[in-house]
């Protein structure tokens, strides 16, 4: 197999960019996630790749909860604020305010709108585990366009 064919043509695929909160007990936590899909109307069901071994993977095994926050176009510095793992000491969203509503798991005050889930399924395969997720709540602050990878000029995938 040509290497960089296979790798050009997966980083094709478009993606959104979301931000994604977690909690477990009284710890919050949230990454930046763009492998995220609808996989089912009825029941209202998300599928999203988290990458093994994190924080944020076993902080959703634990409570089986996470909230979606969808960001516009002229979010990217939001998004890249949660792009990387930070030690935390503290609060890991410094200046990024958010609240917790029905799951308990971050939404972002800044987030054009939210998806609050539950999980149904966990798949393991490879280097992510994918999530099945029942979408229990959701809101809309703002009608924006979504901010996706392929603007960012950022690669993950491939």
């Amino acid at each position: 197999m040509d290497e960089q064919a296979k790798k050009t043509a997966l980083r094709k695929i478009p993606y959104g960019l979301y931000v994604v909160g977690v909690t477990s007990g009284s710890e919050v936590n949230a990454f930046t996630a763009s492998w995220l899909s609808q996989c089912s109307f009825q029941p209202p069901l998300l599928m999203m790749a988290v990458k093994a071994g994190t924080s944020s993977h076993t902080m959703i095994r634990e409570s089986k909860v996470f909230a979606v926050n969808l960001l516009g176009k002229d979010q990217k510095k939001l998004a890249e604020h949660f792009t990387r793992p930070v030690s935390r000491i503290g609060n890991k969203f410094g200046e990024v305010a958010f609240r917790t509503e029905v799951t308990g798991a971050p939404v972002l005050e800044e987030a054009i709108g939210n998806l609050e889930c539950e999980v149904r399924h966990f798949l393991e395969g490879g280097d992510h585990s994918i999530v099945v997720a029942e979408v229990i709540a959701a809101s809309v602050r703002e009608d924006a366009e979504l901010l996706d990878l392929e603007e960012t000029g950022w690669h993950y995938g491939g």
